[in-house]
């Protein structure tokens, strides 16, 4: 296993992230602590969640999972890097109610309460805003963060699906109080959804913030799904049928197969390994579903990408270029 610094932290992670979404809702429990044990076997220590994972009626229900298998014991806490979110509201039944939700200092009080005794830690290792709160302010968030930290209960703070500019506010709002403020976000990023290369990368890498993709094959899209398709493998749906609706957008992806088929490589593995390469990338976040899964994607950390495949994945996908120059001039 290959390991990083996260962002401008002392902190060590693997470059490939454990992605638990899947756990509850598509994957048994017996089967996700598998899979969780296959990963720490391999060496991957950063696993992600989030406190309204298992979705609707079953909201934390994946922390509940990983604190299950937190309590099997064998140092699987003290191995793993853990990282959880906080932002959506955890009603189960649709109710809504006031300061249940979003990051006012009251809510970030209560779930943080709430996922550690889910997950059955006394500490979170890295504390994520899922989503940008427009309605609170950073000097708020910073002092409810401030006082988790003295407590004990968190120790890194960082964002996700945050724009350029709300990370540099925020950073600037946590350096006039002495903190250290953001130290990752974690953002959609693939070669095709290459937009964040515009703002948020820049201020991520600015700041001294470790990216973490998330949607790294983009909904399966970058794993070889029409090949997949044509041999009955998989049937697409959801936003990824919408894509390739589009005549355009199928002829890039099937573009990008015809070219990895040339190399003799795996569309899924060569998506992760792109992502490897990038200037600012921690390690994107992988979502298996099965054992099987998950060894198909620790193959992408042994893939040296050619500069010829390079130069031909941007031809295919090509980035958006830096800003301000990508929409300027």
């Amino acid at each position: 296993m290959k390991y990083t610094q996260l962002g401008r932290t002392g902190l060590k992670v693997s470059r490939l992230v454990l992605g638990t979404m899947n756990f509850g809702p598509q994957t048994d429990e017996p089967t996700s602590h598998a899979i969780m044990d296959a990963a720490l076997d391999a060496g991957l220590n950063f696993f992600d969640t989030a406190n309204v994972y298992g979705w609707g009626e079953n909201k934390g229900r994946t922390e509940e999972i990983i604190g299950s298998w937190f309590a099997q014991g064998g140092g699987r806490r003290e191995k793993t890097v853990l990282a959880t979110k906080v932002y959506g509201s955890m009603h189960r039944d649709g109710e809504t109610w006031p300061n249940h939700d979003k990051l006012s200092a009251l809510n970030i009080r209560r779930a943080v309460d709430a996922s550690l005794k889910r997950l059955g830690t006394d500490y979170i290792d890295l504390y994520q805003f899922h989503h940008v709160d427009r309605s609170t302010p950073f000097d708020e968030i910073w002092q409810a963060v401030d006082v988790l930290i003295r407590q004990g209960k968190i120790l890194y703070a960082g964002s996700s699906n945050f724009p350029g500019y709300k990370i540099a506010q925020a950073n600037e709002a946590a350096a006039r109080r002495g903190m250290v403020g953001l130290v990752s976000e974690q953002c959609l990023y693939n070669l095709f959804e290459r937009r964040a290369e515009m703002e948020v990368i820049p201020a991520a890498q600015e700041y001294g913030l470790g990216v973490i993709p998330w949607s790294p094959l983009h909904g399966g899209l970058l794993g070889g799904v029409l090949k997949k398709e044509a041999g009955g493998k998989r049937r697409t749906e959801g936003r990824a049928a919408e894509s390739l609706a589009d005549p355009a957008v199928r002829a890039r992806f099937q573009a990008y197969e015809d070219l990895l088929d040339k190399h003799g490589l795996a569309p899924g593995e060569v998506g992760l390994a792109w992502l490897l390469t990038r200037p600012g990338v921690t390690g994107p976040i992988v979502g298996p579903r099965t054992p099987e899964q998950l060894s198909g994607a620790l193959r992408a950390l042994e893939l040296e990408l050619s500069e010829e495949l390079l130069t031909g994945l941007d031809e295919i996908f090509p980035g958006p270029g830096p800003s301000p120059e990508a929409f300027a001039w």
